[in-house]
Formats: structure tokens, sequence, C-alpha cells
């Protein structure tokens, strides 16, 4: 209503100034006299729906709700826009049937713009209906030319029902989807925070007790035991790592790793990738033959070396659990496209082609228990896939069962 207002005022003012602006030949216009009386109406009463306009909606923002006050008073501007219509077009001719543009036009609008229940919708037809006759008596016409008159109205109106019923059943249903997308989104966020909420506070205190576990299997392994409490004391340390692994998934998990920005600095990925691949080879609980093949070339990338150590981390977990016993893993290095292209390549299961298209989703269906039935949280690769993206970089993989597996990943390059 109150762009109405607004586009409506300004016709009007613009009428106003071209009366100044051409008054000889205006004034010798037909019925000018009625023309210009009525357009200082329109000019006089259109700011009080405007000003009305902008304090309903100012009352509605605050309430978050309309009243019957807010609806009468829309359904007031819309019989006036209506009544301004039917006047003009009986002023132009005193026959509305030879100038009709402004009557159908004021129907048009209001039909399409206004959204009225049907009760209100036939109010205000048979409102206009009785003005219009109203006015057909006070200009006097013939009983036929009357006759022909109500004929037109009549079928302008009926248009003007159907019209505005369309328009009403569109953009009820167009409130009520946009209504349900809002409910739903309340509900994801809701659900959401109360997720992550439950992951922090769950991961939070699991971190002691296995903290304290590792403690003391460390402490007993100073002193002298037999070679089956040592494995059984290695079996501790190694299930207390795999659960700070999970932990640590669950913790990331809470905190969404939705911080875009993160602080990078300048890194030669060689030597970097050969730091990780040793790492792995030498540490107690790291199984497999992991091989580097690196660039010829310097390759520099802006990278957090912490997170991404996590995302190598992570892909060769998943390559030696999916691998036999000292089954190989190859780790490349190369420059393609002004990118630098790293590759994590394993000989083992492969993944099922159906699960290909979930296996970065966060808690994915595609998880599953490695070949020595390891455990899997199913956010490894979600979290991964997360930190290589706000590198500005991209992951992908490729896989064949009883083949093995590819992860390739792409950051850009820097000089």
């Amino acid at each position: 209503m109150r762009t109405g207002s607004i586009i409506f005022l300004i016709l009007n003012i613009i009428l106003r100034i071209l009366y100044f602006v051409f008054p000889e030949s205006l004034t010798r216009a037909q019925n000018y006299p009625e023309f210009n009386y009525t357009n200082w109406i329109y000019i006089c009463i259109t700011p009080l729906f405007l000003g009305g306009s902008y304090l309903f909606i100012y009352l509605f923002n605050r309430q978050k709700k309309a009243d019957m006050v807010m609806a009468m008073f829309v359904f007031a501007f819309a019989c006036y826009i209506i009544f301004c219509g039917m006047y003009s077009s009986f002023i132009a001719t005193s026959d509305p049937r030879n100038a009709l543009t402004l009557y159908l036009t004021a129907l048009s609008i209001i039909s399409v713009v206004f959204v009225f229940e049907s009760a209100e919708t036939i109010i205000l037809i048979i409102m206009t209906e009785l003005v219009f006759t109203y006015l057909l008596y006070y200009t006097a016409a013939e009983p036929m030319e009357m006759v022909y008159d109500q004929i037109i109205s009549f079928t302008l109106l009926f248009c003007f029902y159907f019209i505005s019923r369309y328009f009403y059943s569109y953009k009820s249903t167009y409130f009520i989807q946009l209504m349900d997308i809002r409910d739903k989104n309340i509900a994801i966020e809701k659900g959401n925070a109360f997720k992550n909420e439950i992951l922090g506070m769950v991961a939070h205190d699991l971190r002691n007790p296995i903290g304290a576990i590792e403690t003391i299997a460390m402490m007993m392994e100073m002193e002298e035991v037999n070679k089956d409490t040592h494995e059984n004391l290695e079996m501790i340390k190694a299930s207390c790592a795999k659960a700070r692994g999970i932990v640590a998934d669950l913790l990331d998990a809470a905190n969404n790793e939705n911080i875009n920005i993160i602080d990078t600095q300048r890194t030669e990925l060689n030597h970097f990738l050969k730091r990780i691949a040793n790492e792995w080879k030498t540490q107690k609980n790291g199984k497999g033959n992991i091989v580097f093949i690196g660039s010829k070339d310097q390759i520099f990338a802006e990278i957090n070396a912490e997170k991404f150590q996590r995302v190598m981390d992570n892909l060769i977990t998943n390559a030696l659990k999916f691998s036999k016993e000292n089954g190989k893993i190859d780790i490349y290095l190369s420059e393609k496209d002004k990118c630098a292209v790293i590759e994590v390549r394993d000989y083992g299961v492969g993944i099922p082609h159906d699960m290909l298209p979930y296996i970065f989703e966060r808690f994915s269906k595609a998880r599953r228990p490695g070949v020595r039935g390891e455990q899997s949280t199913g956010l490894g690769l979600s979290i991964s896939k997360q930190i290589i993206e706000n590198h500005n970089g991209t992951i992908e993989v490729m896989s064949e069962e009883k083949k093995g597996s590819t992860f390739t990943i792409k950051l850009p390059v820097v000089d």
C-alpha cells in the first residue's frame, strides 16, 4: 500500500506540474475544471494514506502481527483507488463505455497487488457496483445506455473477482511455503545448536579419563613387565590414541569448522609432506609402507600447517584402515595449471560406488569399519573437506572396489 500511495501521489503531482507548465492547452481540455478539482483532492488525501501506511508498517514490525484496523485501512485504500479510477472515467466523457481505461486500470491494480479474503472481495465488488450505479443515475444517462454501462461494469467486476482469487491463491501458497521454510530453518538451527552443545560436552568430558588411562599405561611401562603385559599396555595406548582422534573429530564437528579466515603461511609442500610421511613411518602405531613421491621443483602454497597436517593424517589413516597389513600407501605431489596437486593413493578394498556421493558428508552413512575392525565416526573426511575449502582448495576421490582409492587435493600455488 505504501508503494501504491507513493506512485499515485507522484502521478497526481506530475499532472499538477503539467497544469502549471502548459496551462493554456490543458485548461481548454474537455471537463478541465472537474479534473483540476479532483487532482487537488487526490493530492490532499493520498498523503494521509501514505502516512498511515508508514505508521502501520512501524506498528506491524513491533507487534509482528496485523490487526483489524490495519486490514480496514488497506481495504479503505483499495476502495479509494477504485473509486478514483471510476470517477475519472465518468469525468472523461460522462459515459464510462468510452473511457474505461482508468476504471479498468484501478481494478487491475487492486486485484493483482492486494490480497483480500473472499468475503472482503465480494464486499468490495458490491460497494463498487453501488457507487457505479449511483454515478450512472447522477449523469442522467439514457436507460439503454445505463444498461450497456452496467453490463460493462458487471463484466469488469466479474473479471476482477476471478483475477483477485487467482492471485490470492498464488500468494497464499507462496506465503505458506515461506512460513514452512522459516519454521524448518529455525528447527534445524535449534537442532544443530543442541547437537553441537552435546558433542562439545561429551568430547570435553571424555578427554580427561582417556588421558588418565594413557598416563597410567605409560607409568606401568616404566616398570619391569612381562611380554604379555607389555603388549596389553601397547593395545591400551593405541586405543587411547584412537579415542583421542575420535574426541578431536567430535570437537571439530561441534565447532563446525566454520571459520573461513584461517592463519596461513607460505610453505614448501615437498618438505612438509615428506616430514608427515616420515612421522607415520616412525610412530609406533603407524602401519603400512608409506611412500612419498615429491616434485622435482619446489612447490609453495599458503597453508595452516596444523590444520593441513590434520587433513593428511585423516587421509593416511583412512588409507591404512582399508588396506591390508603393511599395504602400500603412495603420496604424490605435482603441479598442474597453477595448482599444487596432492594425491593419497592406497591399494586396498576401495569404496563401493553407491557410497562415493556420501563420503564427505558429516556423520556420513558411508562410514564403515576398517579391514581390521577399526570403527569410524564419519567425521574425518567431512572435516578434511572443510579445511581444504577454507584453503581455497578442492578434494575429490576416485575409487574402484578391490583395487583401492585415490584422494586428490588441489591447492593454489604461490610464488
